[in-house]
C-alpha cells in the first residue's frame, strides 16, 4: 500500500453513530471526517487515513487531503484537529459506506465538531 506525498498516517477509530455523525462533514466534495489531533498540519497537506468504523471488521485505509484546521483553544471551546476531504482517487466508497451507516442522521440539525 502506497502513501500520499509526505507519507503522514493517522489513524481514527469511530465506534458509534453519534461519534460519527459529529465527526462526518458531507459538506466536502468527496465527504470528509474531523480528526481529533495535537500533531501539527497545513492545509493542503496529503495524509493517509485508517479509519475504523463501527463493526466493520477491518481498517478502511483512505487517502486525503487536510482541508479545515481547528487550533487549540479555538471559539466555542471546540476540539483541537484536522478536517480531511476523501480523494477522489477513493472513488465515493468511504462516503457512501458512512451515509449508509448514518442513514436518517445525515438530515438532523444536532452540533458536529465542525459546524
Amino acid at each position: 500500500m502506497s502513501t500520499p506525498t509526505g507519507g503522514r498516517i493517522l489513524t481514527l477509530a469511530i465506534r458509534d453513530k453519534s461519534a460519527l455523525f459529529a465527526a462526518y462533514m458531507p459538506f466536502l466534495t468527496n465527504g470528509g471526517l474531523f480528526i481529533p489531533t495535537d500533531k501539527s498540519f497545513r492545509l493542503g497537506d496529503e495524509i493517509f487515513v485508517l479509519l475504523s468504523l463501527l463493526d466493520e471488521p477491518e481498517r478502511i485505509p483512505v487517502p486525503c487531503q487536510v482541508v479545515w484546521i481547528t487550533p487549540a483553544r479555538a471559539q466555542g471551546n471546540r476540539v483541537r484537529g484536522i478536517g480531511v476531504q476523501f480523494s477522489s482517487s477513493d472513488k465515493g466508497a468511504t462516503r457512501r459506506l458512512i451515509e449508509t451507516h448514518l442513514g436518517g442522521m445525515l438530515q438532523s440539525t444536532g452540533r458536529t465538531h465542525t459546524l
